[in-house]
């Protein structure tokens, strides 16, 4: 996190966060003084250079705000008297969002690990496994030589034997056992029995029910991941501009650098083609920064930025469409 704050009639202050920051360079073309600049954006997503992939210029800067408002990602915030534009009634407002539906939702978690930015969170609760099973377990020590043949194949590893010349023992954990009967048929003295009565008795068995909670961290992109992969359509998912991007296989080289920055997991190379995937795009343009051929077209017509009250702050910020 790199800031820059001056105090004087009142507190301001730019805060910017590289570990959200998409690497597109909408900040620096919004900015009126230049004082915003991409640094070695695709050298740092490969692990090749340090830095952050914007650079700050205190000397230039004169805190307007305007990059702040410019940057639907969040990775950067402008506060006054420490309170954040994003709260300030007069400032621009992005209105896209991702929301998941808590109670569609049936915590499978395959949002989770599609999420390219890691950006959301889960946890399930699930219900006691003995309260779905019914049965007994019971073994005869007279008959028992100790052997370990039904904890070696025991698929639950319920069952614990101890075989030594001091002592031997053999116990079963029933929080675990799941009353297969596999020790049963493997028992060569026939010394354990066991009855499963969870079939007999499964409609007195209370339906599982699976609780938890989920969240979407300020990280999310809404890139639409969660909202594609999601199989009960629990997310929705608006995205901050529309559009489309396009280039054409024949120039590409495949050189992989649209898809080593792509901070969606948007592109990918086929046949030594770059082949972009516009359900995952939220056409932030960084792809195009990095294109050694200059051969990738981001085209916005439109964008969730409302509250633009001051007129060369509008002209500004239409900049962001074609």
């Amino acid at each position: 996190m790199i800031f820059i704050q001056r105090d004087g009639s009142e507190s301001r202050k730019l805060s910017y966060d590289n570990n959200v920051c998409l690497a597109c360079g909408i900040c620096a073309g919004s900015c009126p003084t230049s004082s915003l600049a991409l640094g070695d954006v695709l050298g740092i997503a490969r692990g090749q250079a340090e830095g952050n992939y914007i650079t700050l210029d205190d000397n230039t800067c004169v805190l307007c705000g305007l990059c702040a408002s410019a940057c639907s990602f969040g990775a950067l915030d402008f506060e006054i008297e420490g309170e954040s534009s994003k709260d300030i009634a007069n400032y621009p407002t992005w209105t896209h969002e991702s929301a998941i539906d808590d109670e569609a939702c049936e915590f499978c978690g395959r949002c989770t690990v599609a999420c390219p930015q890691d950006a959301i969170l889960f946890k399930r609760e699930l219900p006691n496994r003995n309260d779905l099973l019914v049965g007994e377990i019971s073994i005869n020590d007279e008959n028992c030589i100790y052997c370990s043949i039904c904890a070696e194949l025991c698929p639950a590893d319920a069952i614990t034997v101890v075989n030594t010349a001091d002592a031997c023992s053999i116990e079963v954990d029933e929080d675990k056992c799941v009353y297969c009967g596999v020790c049963k048929r493997a028992c060569p003295q026939e010394a354990i029995k066991t009855v499963c009565s969870t079939c007999m008795y499964s409609e007195e068995i209370e339906k599982v029910k699976i609780t938890g909670d989920i969240f979407i961290g300020s990280d999310c992109i809404n890139c639409g991941w969660c909202k594609e992969i999601c199989p009960v359509d629990a997310a929705e998912v608006t995205k901050p501009f529309e559009g489309e991007i396009s280039t054409t296989d024949e120039d590409c080289v495949g050189c992989g650098s649209c898809v080593d920055l792509c901070a969606c997991n948007a592109i990918v190379l086929e046949d030594n083609a770059a082949k972009f995937n516009q359900e995952y795009c939220v056409l932030c343009g960084a792809c195009t920064k990095v294109c050694p051929q200059e051969r990738i077209v981001v085209n916005r017509n439109a964008m969730k930025l409302t509250n633009i009250s001051s007129s060369s702050w509008k002209a500004a910020l239409e900049k962001l469409l074609d």
